[in-house]
């Protein structure tokens, strides 16, 4: 799709997806082009009181040296953000080529995610995932409402790159 003449989107302008067919359209048409824009894939796991828990993001960046902090973008819907919030640290695990099934079972709902999945625990106790190319485990510094998810920020307290495969991709709704 090249423009689209319905789009118009204000910076703070909502996007109210339920409303109408129209903002269905634009909320549609935003993913689309955002999609255009290739990410890389990572879980992001916490230990919980109720047991591990985790899902997949791509939507992680760094955000400062000094101190040194990440941030990653879960939405207000997750079942698996709340109890992460709650334990108070995260540890985000970057997937290499190659895991795009993990990637998919920890983007499900209502699966038992860490059945058969091998990890060991982080200096948090979050889980560090088996065959992940890197891993940043952190303490939750902020979290700052935006629209419908949550922009968390991370400090970081123990890192460390794990392999040296090839990054899992994301661009156009699907793995690369």
């Amino acid at each position: 799709m090249h423009g689209h003449p319905d789009f118009e989107l204000r910076p703070g302008e909502p996007v109210d997806v339920a409303d109408s067919v129209a903002a269905r359209v634009r909320a549609r048409y935003f993913r689309e082009v955002m999609g255009e824009f290739a990410t890389g894939v990572v879980i992001v796991t916490a230990q919980a009181s109720e047991g591990p828990v985790g899902m997949t993001c791509q939507t992680f960046s760094s955000v400062s040296l000094d101190p040194p902090l990440v941030s990653f973008i879960p939405a207000r819907t997750s079942r698996s953000w709340p109890l992460m919030r709650e334990a108070g640290h995260f540890c985000v695990n970057v997937l290499a080529a190659g895991q795009e099934e993990l990637a998919q079972v920890f983007a499900s709902k209502g699966a038992d995610k860490f059945a058969g999945v091998e990890w060991r625990g982080a200096e948090s106790g979050a889980p560090i995932l088996a065959g992940a190319l890197a891993y940043i485990d952190c303490t939750i510094e902020a979290v700052h409402p935006a629209g419908d998810h949550d922009i968390v920020i991370g400090r970081v307290h123990a890192l460390s790159s794990c392999s040296e495969a090839d990054p899992l991709l994301y661009h156009r709704g699907g793995f690369r």
